[in-house]
């Protein structure tokens, strides 16, 4: 199983930028699709990201496309997301999973990492 730690969140104001990393244990990771994922108060946890196991394919869901870039580096068994002109909404805390397909979307782990906390004041 590939095991991952979040980081690079904090409080931003609107407008601003944050890089997120995740970095994954070693083994499989290359082998994978890598997902972010977040999730906001009282609201379900999403993909809005997707990285395909070489890189070259990526998806973003619509409410985060022209601001947040998702890439990878293999060789670091790193995943990060950059994210620009942030918004109050895109308040969450913040995960990283390896997906079960670069199509499907879907987590492949049922157990996550603690997540990294994003919060942008208006």
């Amino acid at each position: 199983q590939v095991q991952v730690v979040e980081s690079g969140g904090g409080l931003v104001q609107a407008g601003g930028s944050l890089r997120l990393s995740c970095a994954a244990s070693a083994g499989s990771f290359r082998s994978y699709a890598m997902g972010w994922f977040r999730q906001a108060p009282g609201k379900e946890r999403e993909l809005f990201a997707a990285i395909s196991w070489g890189g070259d394919s990526t998806y973003n869901m619509d409410s985060v496309k022209g601001r947040f870039t998702i890439s990878r580096d293999n060789a670091k068994n790193t995943v990060y997301l950059q994210m620009n002109s942030l918004k109050p909404e895109d308040t969450a805390v913040y995960y990283c999973n390896a997906l079960r397909s670069y199509y499907s979307r879907a987590p492949r782990y049922d157990s996550w990492g603690q997540g990294t906390q994003v919060t942008v004041s208006s």
